[in-house]
């Protein structure tokens, strides 16, 4: 194997390792898209690069006839991660999940454009700070003070239902703002159903809420789910 063979070889394992490692930060968070995404997006972004870097390879006409722009290459392979990476962004009622999944599968993209051309000092600083983002940044995020949001959705007997004032009393005392309330009736089981989105700077606030609804006797059934990523 010649010396450029290697450097080829060397060039696409650099990218798998690169893109495995953010996957697997990625599989352990639970993500849909883990280690096989992250490093076969790694791979593939530098193997198309490659098609560029090594041009004299398989170009047989002169190269002062024919010229080629690495960064058109490299737009397109951007373009169309966006549409890889709109497919792990998805809705959960009001909540939007998979945002950092999405970014980390583009951040990925451009790491094996860089281990595809042969850059790869910025590649290891960008396989750094991408984990790092991933990691560290997710350990102050949950340090930080910050309002928890929840969706909250409860069903109550129709007839000790509570009423809007004692259920707002109810939600308040507990630390929480109500952002919105919708109510709806349910003839047929007859039972009264409200949906909100409750927020509280404490996010253990939603378990002390979760006890005082079990222990409410007209309550027949509740939900509160978080948002976000």
């Amino acid at each position: 194997m010649t010396a450029e063979n290697m450097e080829i070889v060397f060039r696409l394992v650099v990218a798998l390792l690169a893109g495995a490692a953010i996957g697997f930060e990625r599989s352990y968070q639970g993500r849909p898209a883990g280690i096989r995404t992250h490093a076969l997006v790694c791979t593939a972004s530098s193997l198309l690069m490659l098609v560029t870097a090594y041009e004299t390879r398989w170009m047989h006409v002169s190269s002062d006839l024919v010229r080629l722009d690495p960064t058109r290459m490299a737009q397109g392979i951007m373009t169309g991660i966006g549409f890889l990476g709109a497919g792990v962004i998805f809705r959960e009622g009001l909540s939007v999940r998979g945002l950092t999944t999405a970014a980390s599968v583009w951040m990925t993209a451009a790491i094996g454009i860089l281990a595809g051309i042969g850059f790869y000092f910025p590649l290891i600083v960008g396989v750094v700070i991408t984990l790092g983002v991933l990691s560290l940044f997710r350990f102050l995020e949950e340090r930080m003070p910050s309002l928890a949001y929840f969706h909250f959705d409860l069903k109550l007997a129709r007839a000790t239902a509570l009423q809007e004032d004692e259920l707002r009393r109810l939600v308040e005392s507990h630390g929480f703002s109500i952002a919105n309330l919708s109510y709806r009736l349910d003839t047929e089981g007859g039972a009264r159903r409200h949906s909100m989105v409750i927020r509280s700077p404490r996010k253990a606030s939603a378990r002390r809420l979760a006890e005082t609804l079990e222990r409410t006797e007209s309550v027949l059934e509740f939900r509160i789910s978080p948002t976000g990523d």
